[in-house]
């Protein structure tokens, strides 16, 4: 009867181990199940904060290439979030770790929307001062052409006027004159005959030219090739004219007709064709020939 007792009392006693055997092995696979759940997450979580890092580094990149008067700031913030990344990833992932690194790309993340707001703030006035800058560039393209076209006006105008005011030289003729003794002056054709030359113009009347004394060079060229009178020598420029005389013409703006004498001064004419140049200045004004028998 004892002995029933006895192994009844042990088949309890090795239930009972059983029973707590089962639950002890349930217990550690539940634990190790949630273990393996816990890395799991944590190895989750720590890739989703890196790609969070990265996407923030991104659009710092972004913000930064448009160069900006921000863009300082922006480069700081980006090295911030670099190191951030290598830290994280060099850490065991733990829960702790990844709180800290998750609290500060908080504080990054909202350092960068601050950042960007202002980088927008920036564009836009940018955008507005170049929208001015082109509105001010062509204001001033269209008052350059305006400028431009008064000045190519003036520059016909005083052309215009300039030749307006030249004055006309016009019925340029020349006479040998034979002089009598009594004083009266005869025309003559004969080269012997011939005791001076008389040399006649016009100038027009022109109410644009600028009155006052009007000085020529009268240049006369005999059949020789010889020039006659003075024989002086004036240079105007790289030109030099050998004229015969000059005249001086006061010119008060009306039609006036102008005569002068060349003298042969006791010699001979030569017979032929002679040549009768006006200068103004280097400039010939008029000229004629006339021939000697």
């Amino acid at each position: 009867m004892e002995n029933q007792k006895s192994n009844s009392s042990l088949k309890a006693i090795i239930v009972v181990l059983a029973i707590l055997l089962a639950g002890s092995l349930v217990y550690m696979y539940k634990m190790s199940s949630d273990a393996k759940s816990t890395e799991t997450l944590l190895v989750k979580d720590k890739e989703s904060a890196m790609n969070d890092l990265a996407a923030l580094k991104t659009k710092l990149d972004a913000a930064i290439s448009e160069n900006t008067s921000i863009s300082d700031e922006l480069i700081a913030e980006r090295e911030k979030v670099v190191k951030l990344m290598a830290d994280l990833e060099k850490s065991k992932g733990d829960v702790a770790s990844l709180k800290k690194y998750q609290s500060q790309y908080n504080v990054l993340n909202a350092k960068f929307n601050a950042l960007a707001k202002e980088n927008g703030l920036l564009k836009d006035q940018n955008s507005l001062l170049t929208t001015k800058n082109d509105s001010i560039s062509m204001a001033l393209g269209e008052a350059k052409k305006f400028n431009d076209t008064l000045v190519i006006q003036n520059e016909n105008l005083a052309r215009t006027v300039e030749k307006a005011s030249k004055l006309t030289v016009m019925n340029l003729r020349t006479e040998a004159i034979k002089e009598r003794s009594s004083g009266k002056q005869v025309v003559t054709e004969r080269a012997r005959r011939a005791d001076k030359l008389k040399v006649c113009f016009a100038i027009a009347q022109n109410d644009v030219a600028k009155s006052g004394n009007k000085l020529y060079y009268v240049q006369i060229i005999d059949s020789k090739n010889n020039v006659l009178g003075e024989k002086k020598t004036e240079a105007f420029g790289d030109m030099s004219l050998t004229y015969s005389f000059t005249t001086t013409v006061a010119y008060e703006n009306k039609a006036v007709d102008v005569c002068e004498f060349l003298d042969g001064n006791g010699v001979d004419f030569e017979k032929g064709t002679y040549f009768v140049n006006i200068f103004d200045k280097g400039t010939l004004v008029s000229k004629t020939s006339f021939a000697l028998k």
